[in-house]
């Protein structure tokens, strides 16, 4: 297999040096160096990110594309597919971080509601002891439950302040805790393993989506979904499973505007944060390494019920 030339080289560096980047950042970066622009080029595009992942893949890593739930953007980003406990040895994390970590994203995904967040106070208030992480097994993570017991609030704090930097996490301007870019990216597998509900129309994972109204029926889709799916859509607008009218106001769906699907490639900087207080503002910057690596625990259940009447 030819090696990569220097054009392709450069694309994967300015992914893993920058982090994540939107999808016209991305686009720019390789129009400078091809000199053609993937919307007109589209076959020359997808062949440069096959290429690329066909390398990847024998360091089992991969050049990934996403939406992001929260604005509908998206995002590319090299990720890293090896899900057992060597990949931790590239990360700059403790044990109690990624214990944290995973008990911040548990919390988020399993919202019945699906805002996809939760408050700060909810965050720095999550009990570790039970995160288990993996190749420790029962007894490997009993020598960790002391750590991760006394982990205290301020090193919560600093721990949300790294992976807000990272775009692991990311924050809302009222100061809720959402899942940044890089967990999207990551995270597709994972989301799977742990049952995380589906959007009904893309079939990714839907942490953040729109409910159907009625109670009994689980269908959620994602606001970029539900906007392109009513806009194809003649007559009334119901939910795909019961048939429940579906309450959607398209004017209030605060997305880019898209009508086609984004073309990602084949699948297997910004401005710094400040330190999390009580105020907050909702800024990334450059990405680090490898935070978790396989699913922990079951997830705990919650009704939409009990959800909404927190």
């Amino acid at each position: 297999m030819p090696e990569l030339s220097w054009r392709h080289q450069t694309l994967i560096q300015a992914l893993l040096s920058r982090g994540p980047l939107k999808e016209d950042q991305f686009h720019r970066i390789f129009k400078g160096l091809t000199g053609k622009a993937p919307g007109a080029h589209q076959q020359l595009f997808d062949d440069y990110l096959l290429k690329i992942n066909k390398e990847l893949s024998s360091v089992q890593f991969e050049l990934r594309g996403c939406r992001f739930q929260y604005d509908g953007n998206v995002y590319y980003g090299v990720v890293n597919n090896v899900s057992d406990e060597q990949s931790k040895l590239g990360t700059k994390y403790s044990v109690p971080q990624i214990a944290f970590y995973k008990a911040v994203i548990e919390a988020i995904v399993q919202d019945a509601t699906a805002q996809g967040s939760i408050s700060n106070i909810e965050a720095l208030n999550l009990r570790l002891e039970n995160q288990v992480l993996n190749g420790t097994g029962s007894e490997g993570n009993g020598n960790y439950v002391p750590a991760l017991r006394n982990f205290s609030i301020t090193q919560k704090e600093a721990a949300l302040n790294d992976l807000v930097r990272d775009q692991w996490l990311n924050l809302t301007p009222d100061g809720n805790i959402v899942l940044g870019i890089r967990s999207f990216l990551d995270l597709r597998s994972w989301f799977r393993s742990n049952d995380v509900p589906l959007c009904e129309v893309c079939n990714e994972a839907g942490v953040k989506a729109e409910l159907c109204q009625n109670e009994a029926c689980t269908v959620r889709i994602h606001k970029y979904c539900l906007k392109k799916m009513f806009s194809k859509r003649k007559g009334g607008r119901y939910c795909t499973s019961c048939g429940t009218q579906w309450k959607y106001d398209g004017a209030k769906v605060e997305l880019v505007e898209q009508d086609d699907e984004p073309n990602l490639p084949p699948q297997s900087q910004p401005p710094p944060v400040p330190k999390i207080k009580r105020q907050r503002t909702n800024n990334v910057i450059e990405s680090g390494s490898s935070v978790i690596s396989q699913p922990s625990s079951d997830l705990i259940r919650v009704t939409r019920s009990h959800s909404r009447a927190r």
